[in-house]
């Protein structure tokens, strides 16, 4: 992982909501996640791709 405790995501969290203040970050949060789903689902089918044109 990143090596991020509690500490310092709460740090990043308050410091996220005096930026966007808090009617932004539930839209904030909810692209964040579609990103990341997006990125894992990517990267599974590359990694499927791989290991079907891989030779055995």
């Amino acid at each position: 992982m990143l090596g991020l405790g509690l500490p310092e995501i709460v740090l990043i969290l308050v410091i996220a909501l005096v930026i966007f203040g808090p009617g932004k970050l539930p839209e904030i949060g909810k692209a964040f996640g579609r990103s990341i789903r997006e990125f894992k689902q990517a990267s599974t089918e590359a990694a499927g791709e791989l290991m079907k044109d891989s030779p055995k």
